[in-house]
């Protein structure tokens, strides 16, 4: 059955990400689910390859308010011919749930192929990364993201670096780098009761890090920090993607405890004497701002960084960070952030933590997206609306049909 929009409204937002939602808890979840308070948010995931006899899509709605969509696509499908049958599933969305477009929201310009067709008052693409720096790009990535920046109103990037790299390829572009939700990472100081039970028969000192691991994690770093101080203990938390888990190395004192949510992390961090960005230097790296940085600030953890651009500016520069690339002096670089006074580290860093939030970002977005200049037709008009933070309201889940099954 068909689900109808509310009468007049065309403020629908439709999201196209290369990252799922489920997999890890970061900037498309803070933002959208801030979105979402106030309007309908599609999140449109790229296809999966599973289906038994034709295409299909799955709609789940999540607890935020958002709506996962995931195309799946049939078995053996030529993964170079996927952009029509998308692009059939995407209208098929539209028209059954009545979705009347006030944002078209990018986080991977491939998404241009099947979306191109779609008109909005507001096309934003938020360029979180640098995606053609990383391992297994597509081809074809570098002329999709000159497409979509031609049709794009606004950019946003993920952190300054970036902004720099990318301001002269568009005239309206504004650097939003990773933020954070103190209250939640502040838990980790005060944390009560036993410790996750994983990590409560390691002993300390505990150098710990989260995050997804892949060829941006220093495999390198890691092993020869620990061959240097084998009484430490190195603790890994995170899902192993791309690249070969037997390359991962592997000493007694580096624990890998797998992936862990977004709501148990500072349980763990409440255990670390020091937080880790251990990223190795390449072109994926080049233009990253980890949101870890102001997360493991909210934690009240000492952080020793490689030098990553957007971690030595300005977290190096405030003396929040301690900054160092190779073994020798990594380790030097957190026998200092253990010895450090914790008290002066923290005011500097609750100082710069309190100008910082999820939902100071969204809103300045939101502010940004409500100036682009429309068409005076009430169905190219975004309300101002987009910029209030509520309570979110409840949301059935999508009715979709379902002309094929899984495999």
């Amino acid at each position: 059955m068909r689900r109808e929009a509310p009468p007049g409204r065309s403020d629908d937002v439709i999201c196209f990400s290369h990252l799922r939602w489920n997999f890890v808890f970061q900037r498309p979840q803070h933002l959208l689910s801030r979105c979402a308070r106030d309007r309908r948010v599609f999140f449109f995931e790229e296809p999966v390859f599973d289906a038994c006899d034709g295409p299909i899509l799955t709609s789940t709605a999540d607890p935020s308010g958002v709506t996962v969509v995931v195309p799946h696509l049939p078995v053996g499908q030529d993964r170079t011919a996927v952009d029509p049958p998308v692009r059939a599933l995407l209208d098929s969305l539209i028209e059954i749930e009545g979705i009347q477009p006030g944002v078209l929201w990018y986080y991977t310009p491939m998404a241009v192929a099947f979306s191109g067709h779609l008109a909005a008052p507001a096309i934003v693409y938020d360029c979180m990364d640098e995606l053609s720096g990383f391992a297994g790009a597509p081809a074809g990535l570098r002329d999709a993201e000159n497409a979509l920046l031609a049709r794009a109103h606004i950019v946003f990037t993920g952190g300054r670096s970036l902004y720099e790299a990318k301001r002269h390829r568009h005239v309206n572009i504004h650097p939003f780098p990773s933020s954070v939700e103190v209250p939640h990472f502040a838990r980790a100081r005060t944390r009560r009761g036993a410790e996750p039970a994983d990590q409560a028969a390691i002993p300390h000192p505990r150098l710990g890090f989260y995050g997804v691991i892949d060829e941006r994690f220093d495999r390198e770093l890691i092993a020869g920090a620990a061959a240097l101080r084998p009484g430490w203990q190195f603790v890994i938390i995170g899902p192993v993607v791309k690249i070969d888990p037997e390359t991962l190395p592997r000493p007694a004192n580096v624990h890998y405890l797998g992936s862990k949510s977004y709501d148990l992390l500072p349980d763990y961090l409440a255990g670390w004497d020091v937080a880790l960005l251990p990223f190795a230097r390449n072109d994926a790296t080049r233009y990253i701002s980890p949101t870890k940085t102001p997360e493991y600030l909210a934690a009240g953890c000492p952080v020793v960084s490689t030098s990553i651009r957007d971690v030595v500016h300005p977290y190096g520069d405030l003396g929040l960070a301690r900054i160092a690339d190779e073994p020798d002096a990594f380790v030097a670089a957190c026998e200092a952030a253990m010895a450090e006074d914790a008290a002066e580290r923290q005011r500097v860093a609750d100082a710069l933590l309190s100008r910082m939030s999820w939902d100071l970002t969204w809103q300045a977005m939101a502010d940004l997206i409500a100036q682009i200049p429309r068409k005076d037709s009430p169905s190219c008009s975004i309300t101002s609306s987009l910029a209030r933070v509520s309570p979110a309201p409840s949301r059935p889940s999508a009715s979709l049909p379902a002309p094929a099954r899984r495999c």
